[in-house]
């Protein structure tokens, strides 16, 4: 995996682009040395699939996060009556406001 900033992106992308066409699949930007963006590339065929893969792994990751989470507030536990008075005085919540 590469790190291009995005100065040289911006001022310079044709090695970048030519680079992730010809075989080097990531390239990660960054701003002031720190990630900001991902470059992935694909080919037409892979359009589709590759956009549907990177979905399902962001979705996978924001679960990991969320259940993470709950373990460190001690809400992993929880029996369905417990989430689902959770799930109503959110509810309650909501529509006093």
């Amino acid at each position: 995996m590469e790190f291009v900033s995005t100065r040289e992106l911006r001022l310079n992308p044709g090695p970048v682009l030519h680079r992730l066409q010809e075989g080097e699949r990531e390239a990660v930007v960054t701003s002031h040395g720190k990630p900001v963006a991902l470059l992935v590339g694909v080919g037409e065929e892979d359009l589709e699939e590759t956009l549907r893969l990177l979905r399902q792994a962001r979705a996978q990751l924001a679960v990991s996060r969320l259940r993470a989470r709950a373990r460190e507030q001690g809400l992993d536990d929880l029996d369905q009556e417990a989430i689902n008075a959770e799930i109503q005085a959110a509810r309650a919540d909501r529509q006093s406001k």
